[in-house]
């Protein structure tokens, strides 16, 4: 896992959930069981509940489950904001689309919202009851107003007065006062105030008490540190960690709201926080800039409607019916919160100086392909002797991806730079590399994806950053995102140009490259040169090119090439061959036809593997149709985020940016290519024995939809994450391994 991790989300369009852009022939699935798929939205939500287990880990550092407790929480505010707007648009228009698994949008925000009370009641005792018990006896303390000394009270009213008070607005609810707005996310206080001189005025008013509503400002930090405003008069040991003392700053607020609230008493006050609809779509059919489209919707997003009410459960039943009503929110969206809303606020918990209460860091080494991180070798010379298969963040992103870009910039060979950008840091070296290039006079095309959910408005920054330096910037085809990871270098070379190519299954961003578990390959092959040449083609003009030579390019070909292979291994199977079998990897596994295809696969009597990081729609172990299929996920320190196949009896492995999804398969430019070198095939081999050791920490898949912890307790418990670590070690120096 990591500090950004990204829901699986996908629009949620009026087509048919089950009928993806290449639909399956009825007769072909007639004898499959109908029962034979998971619901995906609540198999998210069993994928976030395994990131809550690790928050629940004991055996984990401190500091890092506070951290998956922060994860969990951003992760299921992205899942109301996407998936949840989704399925309420399509109930409220009354599409009856139903998911693959046969349930109408209405039963899924049914058993969503039971489902989401359940875990969220969950993450909130466990931080109440486990975490910051546990933080507590580290002298880190989240504490409240009464919990301060007197010395502590009048430094933190001084903050308040200094740094709180002049940028709080307190909007009061009457007839000339409209309901106020309230921002997606934002921390609110909902407060009820009475007139000291007995005003019976009743207007907007309960029995003479008035609503007002404090927003807590979410441009500083959420806690106050009061051991750095106001140090504590306490005696420390010298060799003691000093303690940390965090307030939260709504409760500095709340202690002095009669300050907001002059000449009237405070009857009441709760914290309430509403999420709100994001997920829209940019209208490309119409004629005007996709850029200034985009941007048009994004100010729309702010406003859209609300789809969850978080509330303390200590609110009261006035409190809440109020915000019911003018917040227009449906009693089934409340979520009761025993304790402290939003815990993505753990993060500044997290940033506390304990090394202690964290795991150890990790540095990543340089790819001995690319020599030493002090004398780096060229990396065209390097990939003239021979593919490399970089994983990151083993192996180092800034001394591999990033300095090939960077050299491609300094070459005065190189003659073209084409690149995608779907994610990338906000100050990114990868920008910089491609606009130094474009300043040299090299001819550098950009690809930037300006719909990369969330990151919409740091993609369009980029690209008037690149158009203004000179890039080549587009922003890819009407209709479908361009989500491939692919770096296409052209340099002279005496009387030829050779192509250099880099195809991943991460985004070219430095700081996820750190926390983001992928693959790439970088290779000098003309064939692969020659596809992406004909990609990138297709990106920046008219070309209508749909089959290539050596890679997979969705949204025509990867589907189609994966069931073809499945397919093969099913014949190789039957004709004897005892190398067929199926491995796959992924963040996601929700196609349908993919899915069928692996049930024929294990009805067939091939073994297949599955290991998935978040959704899977597959429903394993069912006699007689997929008693030969395990699936298992492994959470950790890093993010799993590669796509990695392998077809035994063809001897294959394949690499690229595209999940099991319809998203990935039929509205996406995404690419496969298949890893050929058998040193590095061995490579991806290592990584898939390690990851399904029957000893590794992992949750299999049940037949039940259940997910099992594995290995069971008292058997020998090894780490996936760690062997890889060890693994690239080894890879680095051999001799001190």
């Amino acid at each position: 896992m990591s500090a950004t991790d990204e829901i699986e989300t996908e629009p949620q369009t009026d087509l048919p959930a089950a009928l993806p852009a290449e639909t399956v022939d009825p007769d072909e699935t007639a004898d499959l069981p109908i029962d034979r798929y998971f619901n995906r939205e609540l198999s998210w939500l069993d994928f976030n509940s395994r990131v809550l287990a690790l928050a629940e880990d004991v055996s984990l550092p401190l500091l890092e489950r506070a951290k998956f407790l922060a994860i969990f929480a951003s992760n299921l505010d992205e899942f109301f904001m996407v998936r949840v707007a989704g399925l309420k648009r399509r109930d409220e228009t009354g599409l009856s689309v139903r998911s693959a698994d046969g349930r109408s949008p209405r039963e899924q925000l049914q058993m969503i919202a039971l489902r989401s009370q359940k875990v969220s009641d969950r993450h909130a005792r466990v931080f109440r009851d486990s975490v910051l018990p546990a933080l507590t006896a580290e002298n880190i303390k989240i504490i409240g107003w009464d919990d301060l000394s007197a010395a502590q009270r009048t430094r933190m009213r001084e903050h308040f007065h200094n740094e709180l008070f002049p940028i709080l607005t307190p909007l009061a609810v009457d007839p000339a006062h409209p309901f106020p707005y309230i921002s997606g996310l934002s921390l609110n206080l909902a407060v009820t105030v009475r007139d000291r001189a007995g005003d019976d005025d009743d207007s907007g008013s309960y029995g003479g008490e008035h609503f007002a509503r404090v927003k807590v400002p979410d441009n500083v930090n959420r806690f106050v540190r009061v051991d750095q405003l106001a140090p504590s008069d306490a005696t420390v040991i010298d060799d003691a960690p000093r303690p940390a003392l965090f307030l939260p700053v709504e409760n500095l607020i709340a202690a002095n709201l009669s300050e907001l609230f002059p000449g009237m008493d405070i009857v009441e006050h709760h914290v309430f926080r509403v999420t709100r609809n994001a997920d829209f779509e940019v209208d490309e059919d119409r004629d005007e800039d996709l850029l200034q489209a985009l941007e048009r919707e994004l100010a729309r997003r702010r406003f859209g409607s609300p789809v969850r009410l978080e509330v303390g459960d200590d609110m009261t039943e006035h409190m809440l019916e109020l915000l019911l009503r003018e917040l227009d929110v449906d009693p089934a969206d409340v979520v009761a919160i025993p304790g402290l809303l939003d815990l993505t606020c753990l993060w500044q918990i997290y940033g506390v100086d304990r090394p202690a209460l964290k795991e150890r860091p990790f540095v990543p080494a340089t790819h001995p392909a690319f020599g030493e991180r002090e004398t780096p070798k060229s990396i065209f010379s390097t990939l003239r002797d021979g593919d490399v298969l970089v994983q990151h963040p083993y192996d180092s992103f800034s001394t591999s991806v990033q300095r090939f870009i960077e050299q491609a910039a300094a070459d005065p060979q190189v003659l073209a730079i084409k690149q995608t950008l779907y994610r990338t840091s906000g100050d990114s070296p990868i920008v910089r590399a491609l606009i130094d290039a474009a300043a040299a006079g090299k001819q550098v095309v950009a690809l930037v994806e300006l719909k990369a959910r969330f990151d919409e408005q740091a993609n369009i920054k980029w690209a008037r950053t690149l158009e203004q330096a000179g890039v080549h910037v587009v922003y890819g085809l009407v209709g479908l995102k361009t989500h491939c990871k692919t770096c296409l270098v052209i340099r002279r070379e005496g009387s030829t140009l050779r192509r250099y190519c880099h195809i991943g299954t991460g985004n070219y961003n430095p700081k996820t490259a750190r926390l983001y578990e992928d693959v790439g390959l970088f290779t000098a092959a003309p064939e692969i040169g020659a596809d992406l040449t004909d990609l990138f083609n297709t990106l920046t003009g008219y070309s209508r090119k749909q089959e290539y030579r050596n890679v997979l390019v969705a949204p025509h070909g990867i589907r189609t090439g994966i069931i073809d292979r499945i397919q093969a291994e099913i014949a190789a199977h039957r004709a004897g061959d005892d190398r067929a079998r199926i491995r796959l990897k992924a963040n996601a596994l929700v196609d349908e036809q993919v899915i069928d295809a692996l049930y024929r696969a294990s009805q067939a009597g091939v073994p297949v593997e599955v290991v998935v990081r978040g959704i899977c729609a597959l429903r394993p172990g069912v006699e007689g149709l997929s008693e030969n299929i395990v699936v298992r996920s492994i959470l950790g320190q890093f993010l799993e985020h590669s796509r990695i196949l392998q077809f035994g009896a063809q001897n294959e492995y394949w690499i690229g940016s595209a999940d099991m999804m319809h998203r990935n398969l039929d509205r996406r430019v995404e690419v496969m290519v298949q890893v050929r070198d058998r040193r590095l095939a061995a490579d991806l081999e290592d990584i898939f024995v390690s990851a399904l050791d029957p000893r590794t920490r992992c949750w299999e898949l049940r037949s039940d939809g259940s997910w099992q912890a594995q290995p069971a307790a008292g058997e020998q418990v090894r780490d996936h994450q760690r062997q890889m670590m060890i693994r690239q070690r080894h890879h680095a120096d051999p001799a001190k391994s």
